[in-house]
């Protein structure tokens, strides 16, 4: 049964937007905390992937640039660098190594030179092949006592996670 003392407060820092009341703050411990789990195995799976693609001269600053290229016909240091999560001075970086490496080509835009479009060479095409096998082995490592439908369900759990963390939309004045 839960007191009025478990529910939790809105403070000045920190308003409450959600109604789940799984965790509580007084009894918070990282290793029952799904961003710490979540962030420990996104860790082990890069480390693992990156184990792998070292052998081909690449780190995950690299691979995972790499990978997203191959989705895609061509793309922006700048979409590059909100879908991995890093700042475009970092992907700058990353892509002056894999130009180095004649994996990448950068061409200033036409219309904005203020946007920079990468695309895969020939090679960097070659190399990005080899990043998919790499993660399925990976990701089937880390899923291999799951059964399809665990793996099924993990996925929707994330996925709802996802939504679940889009934040509110304020009512319409």
């Amino acid at each position: 049964m839960t007191s009025a003392s478990d529910t939790p407060r809105a403070s000045a820092s920190a308003p409450v937007f959600y109604r789940a009341e799984h965790y509580q703050a007084h009894q918070l411990q990282p290793e029952n905390s799904v961003g710490y789990l979540l962030r420990k195995v996104m860790s082990s799976i890069r480390t693992q992937a990156d184990a792998q693609l070292s052998t081909h001269g690449l780190t995950y600053a690299q691979w995972m640039p790499l990978f997203k290229l191959s989705l895609s016909d061509q793309a922006t240091v700048a979409t590059l660098a909100r879908d991995l999560e890093t700042d475009p001075a970092s992907m700058t970086r990353s892509l002056d190594r894999m130009e180095a490496k004649g994996l990448v080509v950068r061409e200033r835009s036409t219309v904005d030179r203020r946007v920079v479009q990468v695309t895969l060479t020939p090679e960097g095409q070659r190399i990005a092949a080899l990043v998919p096998p790499v993660l399925a082995d990976v990701l089937n490592g880390h899923l291999s006592d799951f059964s399809h439908d665990e793996w099924q369900l993990l996925l929707s759990l994330l996925r709802r996670m996802l939504v679940n963390g889009k934040p509110p939309v304020p009512p319409s004045p």
